[in-house]
């Protein structure tokens, strides 16, 4: 009874694993739930390309009819990002038992893309914005960031999506015991803009430093996680304060219509982007590829100590 689930691991993913060559896991919401059609596609093509570019091997991850599957094919892809809404389930810890024992397709968050990338024994893996504390709602605590501090993945990632309070969302990664590197960075980012004035653990400047340290917790056998932050490029970078009043408007106008819980998230973000004129659509985009690019370069790093 305590085996592990079955996990279908794409042939040259798994060959890569044996051999000890770099991988980088992605997740999927971003292709069901993240983007709309066909930039969902193109992204998450983008992102493996970018992973390629770093040096490691791309796995993105989902559940398909139950199965975990490590690594989706080009026509798994198409297959979830034309999936009809309400027919993939987004998977966390609490959902992942749920949809291998039913069967049913689920598209993996930051905290089920971990469990699934630590099962597998991919080290590293690459998203967006992490889960959050929720605006004036304390309580309201992503499962992400109890997953940092239960599972020994480095995620690269701009930070907390600047949604969700970012002072309460560090304070909560500090009590999980996750350190927090800023790539380039002394400054948390603030997932739209470059820099927040949030400090970080540690500023590395090379993927051969991150690798170090992540290296370090795992000879330590450390449990928990690691929080790579990477700011959105400066081309594509939102003005501070216009990203600012574009959410402070949508988390305004989500609460005057009582949307609540794991609802508020998409909300808040398709309603930024048609307050910046889709600017911050490009700026996600852009801090998603950049993030892939500087995961493969960490985990080939890492796969050299």
């Amino acid at each position: 009874m305590s085996a592990r689930p079955e996990l279908h691991i794409r042939p040259d993913v798994r060959a890569a694993l044996e051999a000890g060559r770099p991988v980088v896991a992605l997740e999927s919401t971003l292709i069901t739930h993240g983007l709309p059609h066909p930039l969902n596609i193109e992204t998450a093509l983008g992102m493996e390309a970018a992973v390629r570019d770093g040096g490691a091997l791309p796995a993105t991850i989902a559940v398909l009819g139950g199965d975990i599957t490590i690594g989706l094919t080009r026509e798994q892809i198409d297959m979830l990002a034309g999936m009809a809404e309400g027919t993939v389930r987004k998977c966390s810890r609490r959902d992942l038992p749920i949809v291998t024992a039913l069967r049913q397709h689920g598209a993996t968050t930051v905290a089920g893309t971990m469990i699934v990338a630590a099962l597998a024994g991919i080290e590293v893996f690459a998203t967006g914005g992490i889960g959050g504390v929720h605006r004036g709602n304390p309580h309201d605590v992503s499962a992400d960031l109890t997953e940092f501090g239960r599972t020994p993945v480095a995620v690269v990632s701009s930070g907390a999506k600047s949604i969700l309070d970012l002072p309460l969302t560090l304070e909560v990664l500090e009590t999980q015991g996750v350190p927090v590197l800023g790539y380039g960075t002394d400054a948390l980012p603030a997932f739209y803009s470059q820099h927040s004035d949030l400090p970080i653990d540690q500023r590395v400047d090379t993927a051969q430093q991150a690798a170090a340290i992540i290296h370090a917790g795992r000879q330590l056998g450390a449990t928990h996680g690691v929080l790579i932050v990477a700011p959105v490029p400066a081309a594509e970078a939102l003005d501070a304060e216009i990203a600012e009043a574009a959410i402070v408007q949508a988390t305004d106008e989500a609460l005057a219509q009582r949307i609540a819980g794991k609802n508020i998230t998409p909300f808040v973000l398709r309603r930024v982007s048609e307050l910046t004129d889709g600017k911050s659509m490009s700026a996600n985009i852009a801090l998603l590829l950049n993030n892939a690019r500087i995961a493969g370069q960490i985990a080939l790093a890492l796969s050299q100590v």
